[in-house]
């Protein structure tokens, strides 16, 4: 019975030949987000893509290799027990680490922002994804909480004083 890295590898790699994009999917090696260990990382090789099929494959504001990265979660996990269900993270070309560094630096701009005014801050224009992330790195603080409003498409992210 194959493991979840290889039915994952597997998954990806018919699809993105189902694309057109003729490469490999890798497991080794992936820096991995220090909040994400869970994941189950695929990487999809850039060394023999163009600039323009990376640009197509991340998409605008990461909406394809989100896309890509729900499906994943979702299709793989079809018909399995809860227990037995994995998480996939989707990355190519160093896309979720440099999108982590920003998400950092929002999260810390907002708790700033929370603690010197004592105001709630919103984060707009964030994945469900990027919300959990977020959520996530603040899940310690002692004086702030974290909650999602509204409706996708305009679903933000609020950070306030608890």
């Amino acid at each position: 019975m194959e493991n979840q890295t290889e039915r994952g590898q597997k998954w990806l790699e018919e699809l993105l030949a189902l694309m057109g994009v003729q490469t490999n999917v890798i497991s080794e090696g992936l820096e991995k987000i220090l909040t994400d260990t869970e994941s189950c990382w695929l990487g999809i090789d850039s060394t023999n893509l163009t600039e323009q099929e990376i640009q197509l494959l991340i998409g605008e504001k990461g909406k394809n290799i989100d896309a890509i990265q729900y499906l994943a979660n979702i299709i793989l996990n079809i018909g399995r027990e809860p227990d037995n269900q994995g998480s996939y993270t989707i990355e190519l070309n160093g896309y979720r680490i440099k999108r982590y560094q920003e998400l950092v630096t929002i999260a810390d701009n907002a708790v700033e922002q929370v603690r010197n005014t004592g105001q709630e801050a919103e984060i707009p224009n964030l994945s469900s994804a990027e919300r959990r992330q977020i959520h996530s790195l603040l899940t310690d603080s002692t004086d702030l909480a974290t909650e999602s409003r509204g409706q996708e498409p305009n679903r933000r992210l609020v950070v306030r004083l608890r």
